[in-house]
């Protein structure tokens, strides 16, 4: 599986976690840069997770708007909770589920 995470500066701890549920290779946009706001989903990512404590509102409604059209599971999380671990574990169950068939 792999997993785009866009927003945040340190994502170690959400990389560690998405590797014990199954991530092969996670990427990491920080979003800090202008022009990551124009970039277009790679066309292997399986899921994408927005950090939106650290993304601004167009920038979400873009990536979400591409990941839609694409058929891209996402989710969007403020910080890494452990209800947030939960959601982010279901959604990449969900996709490995699907994977299997």
């Amino acid at each position: 599986m792999s997993v785009l995470v866009i927003g945040g500066d340190k994502i170690t701890r959400l990389q560690h976690f998405l590797k014990s549920i199954g991530a092969k290779k996670t990427y990491h946009w920080n979003s800090r840069n202008k022009s990551t706001t124009h970039k277009h989903l790679p066309q292997k990512t399986d899921m994408l997770i927005m950090m939106t404590d650290f993304l601004n509102h167009n920038a979400m409604h873009d990536f979400k708007r591409q990941a839609k059209k694409s058929a891209i599971p996402f989710i969007c999380v403020k910080g890494m909770s452990g209800c947030n671990e939960c959601e982010i574990k279901k959604l990449a169950l969900e996709i490995q589920l699907k994977n299997d068939r």
